[in-house]
């Protein structure tokens, strides 16, 4: 079955197949292009049609957008009333999609459950009356730690339709973790289940929450679902069973009307310094442009089966596995387990299992199952797949072959998505069926969206010169500032490029108007005053045939002002070497020039990486500077494999 996949050179593009093109919602780049250029001139006319077309409202909107960047003030459909429980699920009912497949759940164990839309409709209503009883009024923040089980949903939907705002705390992190987020946000319930179950191991969930709550008293109620029976403590006045509640529920719930600028949800992400920051998103514009990006992009049909592989605990579950799905009415999997377990087929079984159409994934987890090897998908069906994604970081152009080839068999496009958790949805990829992709290369900014790469204030690039990422002008999905914290907000995100969004990620455009991003602006390295874009180095390690993953971060050169740092995770058969050590180091001068030979290469056996798959460059770089005390590389807390972190220090300076 598997193809063999060929290496690109950056001028490469690589057209959709004639057969997608016929059934593309877009099918050329002048259809693309003429879309892109009325949403940036008529740029209220063009979200007002959007929003007419896309969004069932209670209340017409009396102005579509009203925005300073300056103030950190951005609203859209002011004075708009909607209900995004209502247009993911009501209008629904009253459609040929009542008994269509909402929500297709796949357990850790192989077990699963099909909620139409009429049933999670039900689940929903119930779950909204569950939320009253415990006394969660419109404007409440309420917590939710959950293994990704279809309760997971059922509850966001539910916080939607009664005004709650929920806050999603992923299932992985530890009670300090829980404490500061519940805390931030004042949460007065926590929805949590007694245990989870991930790659064959029980996570204790309950006792992490019991933890956390210790002495918190803005915590009223502990909602607790029954995952796996495991023996846990229930506090008596304070903690409630999710099924017994449910049993006293009635399914009858009349959405919230909600103003177009309320809260939708608080989602927390990391720094490298300081407390996790709260990124605010709204309920109008979030529900219409994860809607659209979801229909574009995603080029999704009626009888599609949509998998995102994400965690919902993270943005990129948010809003492609539930808001944007849910809201076009499409059939949307949410998968429990890992991508290795029981076996390295994990993935390629449960696509052949439910025969999915679309197929959305991370980088990171595609690095992982190339390097299991090409045997486990022989035996496997994915002649299903239609369309393949990523998400979540650059994707080396050498893994995006292999998808492409070996996975989607030539005969499926690549969306390879560029945003961000404060971005809300997707802000630039290829529109399948209209854009030809370019392995590596974001490709083109999605409709509304004005991207520039700036050297400083005032100058923009040069074709092909990397600088910062920015956005001109809000889109309706932008976030609407840190929870509780403005001035954090603008610092952030506002004041280092007056009037434009800071996106924090290096890019270049090349001379086909195509973006590439180059990693985070902290990820770049200034090398005798050359940038260079650690995802460049990174991309050309992996190109030799020793190496699976790369990740290199910048340390203090006398010099040079700052070096190269590479860590490498090496392919089976090869050994960790002096010599192998060099000839990498050589590979990386020829393949880019001397600027970017590395100073060090560290072999180590694993990356420490966030449950998501991102890699934590703070820890890297710490250890590349020779830091060796754990206690000051910062919290780990958040990482998939903490273990990892010993094993790279205790391998340092070794070969």
């Amino acid at each position: 079955m598997c193809a063999e996949f060929k290496e690109f050179s950056e001028k490469d593009k690589i057209n959709p197949p004639k057969e997608f093109v016929e059934k593309a919602n877009l099918k050329s780049y002048d259809e693309y292009k003429k879309m892109y250029e009325d949403s940036v001139k008529n740029r209220e006319d063009f979200w007002a049609r959007m929003a007419e077309e896309k969004v069932d409202w209670f209340k017409k909107w009396d102005k579509v957008n009203e925005e300073d960047l300056s103030k950190g003030e951005i609203n859209w459909f002011v004075n708009g009333k909607l209900n995004v429980s209502y247009n993911c699920l009501d209008r629904h009912l009253k459609t040929h999609r009542r008994n269509k497949a909402a929500i297709i759940w796949e357990g850790d164990e192989g077990e699963s459950k099909t909620y139409t839309y009429q049933q999670l409709h039900q689940e929903v209503c119930k779950f909204a009356n569950v939320l009253k009883a415990q006394g969660v009024k419109k404007g409440d923040r309420v917590a939710i730690y959950l293994p990704m089980v279809p309760e997971l949903p059922v509850a966001m939907l539910a916080c939607a339709r009664i005004g709650a705002i929920h806050s999603i705390i992923f299932a992985g992190f530890s009670p300090d973790s829980i404490k500061d987020r519940v805390l931030d946000c004042e949460a007065k319930v926590i929805i949590t289940s007694d245990e989870s179950v991930r790659g064959g191991k029980i996570v204790p969930l309950k006792d992490n929450v019991d933890k956390a709550a210790e002495n918190l008293d803005v915590v009223e109620k502990i909602i607790v679902l029954e995952r796996t029976s495991g023996d846990i403590n229930m506090k008596e006045g304070r903690d409630v069973w999710w099924h017994e509640e449910m049993k006293k529920a009635d399914d009858k719930c009349e959405p919230e009307e909600m103003d177009a600028e309320d809260p939708l949800f608080i989602l927390y992400t990391s720094g490298s310094t300081g407390k996790p920051k709260g990124v605010l998103h709204t309920t109008g514009g979030y529900l219409l442009y994860t809607q659209m990006t979801t229909e574009y992009i995603f080029d999704i049909k009626d009888d599609d089966v949509y998998w995102c592989t994400a965690d919902i605990g993270w943005i990129t579950g948010h809003s492609y596995i539930v808001y944007g799905p849910l809201a076009s009415g499409a059939t949307t999997l949410v998968f429990e387990g890992v991508p290795t377990y029981p076996e390295p087929d994990r993935f390629w079984q449960v696509v052949e299992k439910y025969k999915v159409n679309i197929f959305y994934t991370a980088p990171t987890a595609l690095r992982a199952l190339k390097k299991a090897g090409d045997e486990w998908i022989e035996n496997r069906d994915l002649s299903s797949l239609r369309l393949l994604g990523t998400v979540g970081e650059p994707i080396n152009p050498e893994v995006w072959s292999w998808y492409h080839y070996v996975i989607g068999q030539e005969k499926c496009p690549i969306v390879d998505t560029w945003w961000q958790t404060e971005t809300g949805g997707i802000l630039i990829s290829p529109i399948p069926g209209a854009i030809p992709t370019k392995p590596g290369y974001a490709t083109v900014p999605f409709f509304g969206v004005e991207p520039l790469i700036l050297k400083d204030e005032n100058n923009e690039c040069d074709t092909n010169e990397t600088g910062f990422l920015v956005i001109n002008k809000s889109w309706p999905s932008m976030l609407r500032g840190v929870y509780g914290d403005h001035e954090r907000f603008m610092n952030t995100y506002l004041k280092a490029f007056p009037g434009y969004y800071m996106t924090g990620d290096g890019a270049f455009v090349d001379e086909d108007g195509y973006v590439r991003l180059t990693g985070r602006i902290d990820d770049v390295i200034n090398v005798s005053g050359h940038r260079m874009g650690t995802a460049e180095v990174e991309s050309a390690l992996v190109e030799h045939d020793a190496v699976v993953e790369a990740a290199v971060v910048g340390v203090p050169h006398d010099v040079k002002g700052e070096g190269i740092y590479a860590y490498c995770i090496l392919s089976e058969g090869y050994d960790k070497s002096g010599d192998l050590k060099k000839d990498l180091i050589n590979h990386v001068r020829d393949s880019i020039g001397p600027i970017a030979k590395p100073e060090d290469i560290h072999f180590v056996d694993g990356l420490p990486k966030t449950r998501s798959g991102k890699i934590m460059r703070r820890i890297l770089r710490k250890v590349a500077e020779g830091e060796t005390d754990k206690s000051k590389l910062g919290d780990t807390t958040t990482l998939a494999e903490p273990e990892v972190v010993d094993h790279i220090i205790d391998t340092k300076g070794k070969f």
